[in-house]
């Protein structure tokens, strides 16, 4: 869980990384576009304004000329008003247009042509109207005869009409920029959204996930808590079974250990009464006890006496020596350390039975297999002996007159243990005996083969030590099944028992 808290910081510090980037992209380009889109607002505005100049100037030019026009044909005074009004507003109108040109672009060639031209223009309306009104419209019209006038309009025309165009030009051409500009605000925008609802998806992934990872640990704490009490029980059982089996296993040890030093001390009495005797004969001076009586009795102690004695004594240390071989034996199992190592299950048990197949084979027999190619992950040596001890067994309490059959099974029981079934049609075990079994020293109907009683006792510490447990059912004169259960993964239970 510490792991997972750790990688919901690092992620949710990435996501909100992306995020700030992704927001901070957002804003940075849309004021960059912003301030873009002003400038091409300003362009636009003012080519507009310069369009609007050319325009008006033009319109006043093409007015002052129809007044004076009119005024020369009809020496009317009234066809003078639009002469008057272009006049009064031309200047302003000019400065107006000459300032835009130089705004825009100082070295137009159209802002030289207007300020030499138009004036000129000015000038010959206003001097043809001039003479017109001093009775001299001869001369007037003479001037307007020679086309100078025409000329001059026709330039102002030109360079208005050319400086009109480049503002309709630009003009488009701001356009499509502004145009640009909020297609481009506008995928920004939308790019933008996407990385965020992006990032707000995955933060609300990562979220999720850990909230669900926190109920699932607050449920497993529920279910632990819940199931505490039981464990505990179970562990107490548990204890109690251990305590019971160290107490019994006290009390055998004990008890097999005295017989054999009960028979040590009356032997070694014996002896003693035996050594006198010879002590009697050979150290006796001549009291009135007759010799022959001594040397007799001392014949019978060196030939008889004396080497039974010994000879109880020898067996009685044999056995006190068998017996605490098989303790030390079983000791040293619980003590060595395990190596635990990948396993086929199919390969060590033809192994195993091949060591006894030539036995099997004199009995008529046959070994089944069925463990349907599983693995398991534990200690080698240990398995070699449970399963070579449980062949031997089966072998050696077998019913003389049926056919030897062994079948052993195996598969998964639960995600995390094996249950092997060893089942043979031997002689079986009677129910009275189904628990004392394994007890070390005791052993189960009529003793007509060799042993001391430990084959079984060694098996269960070896089974207990790989964390697994084996029970057996029997019926008596048809055969036994013990059933061992072993987890698939030593190092786990190993690492859950630190």
């Amino acid at each position: 869980m510490v792991r997972y808290k750790a990688n919901f910081l690092r992620t949710s510090l990435v996501l909100l990384a992306i995020g700030m980037v992704a927001l901070l992209g957002i804003v940075g380009t849309s004021l960059w576009l912003v301030e873009r889109t002003k400038s091409n607002f300003a362009d636009v505005v003012r080519e507009r304004q310069m369009r609007s100049a050319a325009a008006d100037l033009l319109a006043l030019v093409k007015d002052a000329e129809t007044s004076q026009r009119g005024y020369l044909l009809t020496l009317s005074p009234q066809y003078l008003d639009p002469y008057n009004a272009a006049v009064k507003n031309f200047p302003p109108a000019l400065e107006k247009m000459r300032s835009l040109l130089q705004a825009v672009n100082p070295d137009d060639p159209s802002a030289a042509i207007l300020s030499d031209v138009l004036p000129k223009k000015i000038a010959e309306l206003k001097e043809t109207i001039d003479l017109a009104n001093s009775g001299r419209v001869a001369e007037a019209l003479e001037i307007v005869r020679t086309d100078a006038g025409q000329q001059y309009m026709d330039q102002a025309r030109r360079a208005l009409a050319e400086v009109i165009e480049s503002a309709d030009s630009r003009l488009r051409e701001g356009v499509e920029n502004q145009y640009r500009s909020n297609n481009a605000l506008t995928w920004v925008s939308v790019i933008g959204l996407m990385a965020i609802l992006i990032v707000l998806g995955g933060s609300y992934r990562v979220v999720s996930r850990y909230v669900r990872a926190l109920a699932e640990a607050r449920d497993r704490v529920e279910v632990l808590n819940t199931g505490l009490e039981e464990r505990v029980n179970e562990r107490t059982q548990d204890l109690m079974r251990a305590n019971e089996e160290v107490q019994r296993f006290a009390y055998i040890v004990t008890h097999d250990l005295r017989a054999p030093l009960v028979n040590i001390m009356g032997f070694t009495a014996e002896l003693d009464t035996t050594m006198r005797s010879i002590q009697d004969y050979i150290l006796t001076e001549d009291d009135g006890m007759p010799k022959e009586q001594l040397k007799k009795e001392a014949l019978l102690a060196v030939k008889e006496d004396l080497p039974e004695a010994i000879g109880f004594i020898r067996k009685s240390t044999k056995k006190m020596d068998g017996l605490i071989n098989a303790i030390l034996k079983i000791s040293r199992d619980g003590r060595r350390p395990l190596n635990a190592e990948h396993i086929d299950l199919q390969e060590l048990l033809s192994v195993a039975s091949g060591s006894v197949q030539h036995q099997v084979a004199d009995a008529d027999g046959e070994i089944v297999l069925d463990v349907k190619g599983l693995r398991v992950h534990t200690d080698r040596l240990s398995l070699e002996q449970i399963f070579g001890n449980l062949l031997d067994n089966a072998v050696k309490y077998r019913v003389r007159d049926r056919a030897l059959r062994i079948v052993i099974r195996a598969r998964k029981q639960g995600r995390n243990h094996l249950m092997i079934e060893v089942e043979d049609n031997g002689r079986g075990v009677a129910e009275s005996d189904h628990s004392r079994i394994f007890d070390l020293f005791r052993r189960s109907g009529a003793q007509d083969s060799p042993g001391e009683g430990i084959g079984l006792a060694h098996v269960r510490s070896l089974v207990r030590n790989l964390g697994g447990d084996i029970t057996v059912k029997s019926v008596l004169g048809e055969g036994t099944t013990f059933m061992i259960t072993l987890p698939i993964n030593l190092r786990a239970i190993v690492r859950s028992d630190q």
